[in-house]
């Protein structure tokens, strides 16, 4: 629902009156479920000027840098342990996003 409110926003600001798609970028570590998202966004979208529109998710990989060997890999795909050198001691580079990357206007 504030993703709806602040694309409207947007778009009253921009005098864009109708929107074809929009673009969320969600990373894989988010608290933000993709599919939830997919499935909820009829019902959010429902009466606004977004009604019509197509939804597009794009999904950004959990990434984290190992402290032990600064070497960059995927956490979930890896079950948060480096597949160069074993460590377990990391700080997450990406994958918590929830972003709006893309208004596409008629």
């Amino acid at each position: 629902m504030e993703v709806v409110a602040t694309v409207e926003s947007f778009a009253k600001a921009n005098g864009v009156t109708k929107i074809e798609k929009l673009v969320l970028q969600i990373g894989e570590l988010s608290s933000m479920i993709p599919k939830y998202v997919e499935d909820c966004y009829p019902a959010a979208i429902d009466g606004t000027m977004l009604e019509d529109t197509e939804l597009e998710i794009e999904i950004l990989p959990g990434n984290g840098l190992c402290l032990d060997c600064n070497k960059v890999f995927n956490l979930l795909q890896n079950d948060n342990t480096c597949p160069i050198c074993g460590g377990k001691h990391w700080d997450i580079l990406s994958g918590k996003e929830f972003n709006i990357k893309e208004i596409v206007a008629c």
